[in-house]
């Protein structure tokens, strides 16, 4: 019997996008089609049986009086129990709602309406095969929870609808342990406390073929996630009314609509201690020993068994970021090895030692950086800067930007392989062809009728060709004018920086001219830039809240076929958001400021009216270190503030007010009703987090070579903090397949491509690098300079051209009068000094400057694209070991699953024309003769 349903629900749906659409289409009628099956008839009980099985989960909803509707139980004092009240039935889901008897809020009406469609949509659940039994709560009265399980015949029909691959056989190939398994044993979990999961092949499930399949127990063939998945995919398309010939289906939408309070999979224990029933694993409490707790920090992830509890999607995420911060080690020993080399090498810095040299730094007088109210400054003043500008400003930073170039392909190469692994360990291989489910909301629309091309048959989509043109183009429209937004809020920032700068530099001199040690630090440039800082990141978080719920709404608009093509888009949108977002500050300070600023007797404005902002003397690769601090660290403590404290925050809120109303013993679907839910999107928020780090540390670690040494800090946290925040403080996710981490690979690997450019860029424009470089080997020597050998003595005095304090304009002349008897001023640029032809003009240092500037970047880039190349050529994406394991289960595939049942066929057809050969030989040979 349960052969004739798996073969009629796969004859009506023969590919995913005519899964369940006869239970959205009222003007389809359902028919059985014949599928010519070597097997009896079925009797008449069993199509009695058929049609109550399948046709009310398509027909119309029942009659009040044919409704069928829960058990009822009592709380058994039992409060680990993950079972019915009959101790046997496991509970794959519960439900809960407010009793509308009970409810205060609505109008009467109302509640009737809300209560008739809660009757239907748990007759249907029941029509469907699942098991309701509603048990009132311990705390509050007006609570009702309906627990939901999941029969063998039931789990066995949507498993092979689903297409989910179970056991075969024990994997039977032999593997070689890695030579450095000895030492990476020092790190993992212990495996007496959480045993290795057996590893099997696997197949999509088949209940014809059920023999073929590894059964040792029906009760844990199908493990809780397994089954968890099958009821949520059972929920979420199930009708509950009928408005306008229109069904009404799923329990995201219920939920939406308050009729439902909750929907969630259970905890199997408490992550405090073991569960006192013996039936129940305790996999919970393992997790929060072996995984959460801060004490294993340096441990290896039990990321098998993470995936046991949480599902793929769960799983994969965390196999990604334990991946990406052991593949930081590498990066953050280096990075603080030139780090290092910055510290050591910085006495000998002798551009700065010129700028703090009383007898050279001292008698230059620079010339004022904004019009009227700034003055003429000592460029001594900037001694401090100076010297930590060359910790991060020198050869190191070069080699160690070559080596972020290299590193970034590394990670995502072997990223590749590891996980390949996973896919087929995981079984999700084949999981995007064969598995994933339409989305209900896609099939809900699906009003439109148009012929497939490929199977040359009518199916039905949402919208027209047209249609799907028009939706196209206003999402297009609606994420560049957001994006836009970004950018005239950097603008708005810039303009604030221009402003404020005057501010500072005509009040900041007069406050604290008395002390002289803060004088050193706090300069109009620093208090213009830290502040624009925070300003930049305030205004960083509120676009953020505010573009998420306009990226769901486009997203929503749009309609994505399947979840998997929903959260590519909706990471698309958020990423180009984010990217701007939080990149834009520091493109502008690494690539814009301080280049377009003229001299001081012709400046450039801005708009018209704000002059633009020059750099230190020394380069704006300090103010960018400056910004990237700020925003990295800001992000890191906001996001833990809000992913950590506040839902801990509201957990301990709720736990106090349920003991302050009861000392009752509480069952553990109650218990974890009180935690908090995990938002639709999930992990999308975790990823976006890692993803938009990564950017930083790989666009612009030219500017900040510890970078890496924090994100490896961070996120040896944040595994920890993600861990603890999943186990202890929001309810169990449903799990779900995932393949891989979706379109956050491509974004990687865009960043990377990307990440070249912006460094070498870095390098050759906003520090100065290539400027001193071109001084040692050209510039210090005749027939340029008049040292006899190259040095980098007279460097800054080479550096800096020469102004006459006659030639400013009534605009930008300033108001403070000049001092002494010198009649020029210096400014950072390489131009010919007053009196020269071609004054005020750009001269031959600079034209060798920018030559060697573009000759630096296309070289760099090149080599880097090269080494990047020949890197992923050479790494293949699948290891040797997994083709082999993914060879070997197609083969038992094929060998167990088809040539079983050909042999069976071979026999059968066997017999039959023996048969036909008997009664041709007993019937027509007389009368031939």
């Amino acid at each position: 019997m349960a052969a004739i349903i798996s073969r009629v629900e796969m004859r009506l749906y023969p590919r995913e996008e005519q899964v369940w659409k006869s239970h959205f289409n009222p003007d389809r009628p359902l028919t059985i089609t014949k599928i010519p099956i070597i097997m009896p008839p079925p009797s008449k009980e069993q199509v009695l049986e058929l049609n109550q099985i399948i046709i009310p989960t398509y027909g119309t909803v029942p009659d009040q009086q044919n409704l069928h509707t829960p058990e009822w139980a009592d709380f058994d004092d039992k409060p680990d129990s993950l079972f019915f009240s009959d101790g046997q039935r496991r509970i794959d889901f519960v439900l809960v709602y407010e009793d509308e008897s009970k409810k205060m809020t609505h109008k009467r009406s109302d509640r009737k309406k809300q209560k008739r469609k809660r009757q239907v949509y748990e007759s249907n659940l029941i029509n469907n095969g699942l098991q309701l039994e509603a048990t009132r709560s311990v705390l509050d009265e007006k609570l009702i929870f309906v627990k939901v399980h999941a029969p063998w015949e039931v789990l066995c029909t949507y498993a092979e609808v689903m297409h989910i691959k179970l056991p075969l056989q024990p994997n039977d190939l032999k593997t070689r342990d890695s030579a450095f398994n000895w030492f990476s044993r020092l790190f993992r979990v212990d495996e007496n406390i959480i045993k290795p999961e057996q590893e099997f092949f696997t197949a999509p499930f088949q209940k014809e073929l059920l023999s073929n399949f590894y059964i040792q127990d029906k009760d844990t063939f199908f493990n809780p996630a397994t089954r968890s998945r099958i009821v949520h995919f059972i929920l979420s398309r199930v009708e509950y009314a009928t408005k306008n010939n229109v069904k009404k289906f799923g329990i995201n939408k219920l939920l939406d609509t308050g009729i439902y309070k909750a929907a969630f999979p259970l905890h199997d224990s408490s992550f405090r201690h073991p569960s006192t029933d013996p039936n129940c694993p305790s996999e919970r409490y393992l997790l929060y020993r072996e995984w959460a707790h801060p004490k294993n920090i340096f441990k290896l992830q039990p990321l098998d068994f993470v995936r046991k509890y949480y599902g793929e999607k769960i799983g994969i995420y965390f196999a990604w970021l334990g991946f990406y911060t052991n593949m930081l080690i590498v990066a953050a020993v280096v990075g603080v090895g030139c780090f290092l080399y910055g510290c050591l090498t910085r006495d000998n810095c002798t551009w700065s030692q010129e700028v703090c040299d009383p007898n050279i730094g001292g008698n230059i007088i620079m010339c004022p950086q904004c019009d009227k109210v700034c003055t003429y400054w000592n460029l001594t003043i900037t001694c401090e800067s100076s010297k930590k500008l060359c910790i991060f400003d020198s050869f190191g930073t070069l080699v160690f930007a070559v080596f972020m170039g290299i590193w970034v392909t590394l990670f995502l190469e072997f990223w590749k392989r590891r996980q390949a692994e996973l896919e087929y360990e995981w079984d999700t291989v084949e999981y995007l062809e064969q598995e994933e489910q339409v989305r209900p909301e896609y099939e809900a629309r699906c009003t439109h009728v148009v012929m497939n091309e490929i199977t040359q048959q009518e199916e039905h989509v949402p919208y027209t060709a047209c249609g799907k043109c028009i939706r196209m183009t206003f999402c297009t429209s609606a994420v560049v004018f957001w994006i836009l937004l970004i950018i005239a809020s950097v603008i708005g920032i810039i303009v604030y920086r221009l402003s404020v700068f005057l501010v500072f530099s005509a009040t900041l001199p007069q406050h604290i001219s008395g002390t002289e040690a803060i004088r050193k630090y706090l300069t109009p440039q620093t208090a213009t830039s830290v502040t624009a800082s925070l300003i930049s990141f305030i205004v960083i978080m509120v676009l953020n809240v505010i573009y998420e719920k306009v990226a769901i709404l486009i997203t929503d608009f749009e309609l994505p076929r399947t979840q998997t093509d929903y959260e590519n888009s909706l990471t698309t949108k958020m990423f180009l958001f984010q990217f701007v977002n939080y990149y834009s500050s520091c493109f502008y300070i690494a690539f814009f400021k301080g280049k377009f600023v003229g001299h001081p007797g012709n400046p450039v404005y801005w708009l018209g009216k704000y002059r633009n902002e020059e750099c230190d003397p020394g380069g704006c690769l300090l103010e960018l270190t400056t910004q990237l601090a700020i925003i990295v660290g800001g992000k890191a403590i906001w996001n833990n503030i809000q992913e950590v404290f506040l839902p801990w925050v509201k957990n301990l809120i709720g736990r106090y007010c349920a003991a302050a109303r009861s000392e009752k013993v509480v069952p553990r679907w109650e218990q974890d009703y009180h935690l908090q839910p995990i938002g639709k999107l999930g992990l999308f928020y975790e990823y976006l987090e890692m993803v938009i780090q990564f950017g930083f540390v790989t666009l612009f670690v030219a500017s900040f070579p510890l970078a890496p040494l924090l994100a490896l800090i961070n996120n040896m946290l944040e595994i920890r903090l993600d861990a603890w925040k999943l186990t202890t403080q929001f309810r169990r996710m449903v799990p779900q397949k995932a393949q891989d981490i979706g379109a956050w690979q491509p974004i990687m690997q865009g960043i990377a491509i990307l990440a070249v450019v912006t460094n070498a860029m870095i390098i050759a424009f906003t520090s100065d690098m290539i400027p001193r470089l071109v001084y040692y080997w050209s510039f210090s020597v005749p027939p340029y300079g008049s040292h006899s050998s190259h040095t980098m003595k007279g460097y800054i005095n080479s550096t800096l051209s020469v102004f006459n304090v006659s030639d400013f304009k009534n605009a930008s002349e300033p108001f403070s009068p000049w001092f002494g008897n010198q009649t020029t001023c210096r400014y950072r640029d390489l131009r010919y000094p007053p009196g020269h032809q071609h004054q005020y003009e750009h001269n031959i240092y600079y034209w060798h400057v920018i030559a060697a500037k573009l000759a630096f970047i296309i070289v760099m880039e090149h080599v880097i694209y090269f080494v990047k190349f020949i890197i992923s050529y050479i790494i293949p994406d699948v290891s040797q070991k997994t083709k082999s394991k993914v060879k070997r289960e197609q083969y038992l595939t094929q060998k167990l699953l088809h040539e079983n049942d050909l042999k069976v066929v071979k026999k059968t057809m066997g017999k039959i024309a023996n048969n036909i050969i008997k009664g041709v030989d007993s019937t027509f040979r007389p009368k031939a003769e």
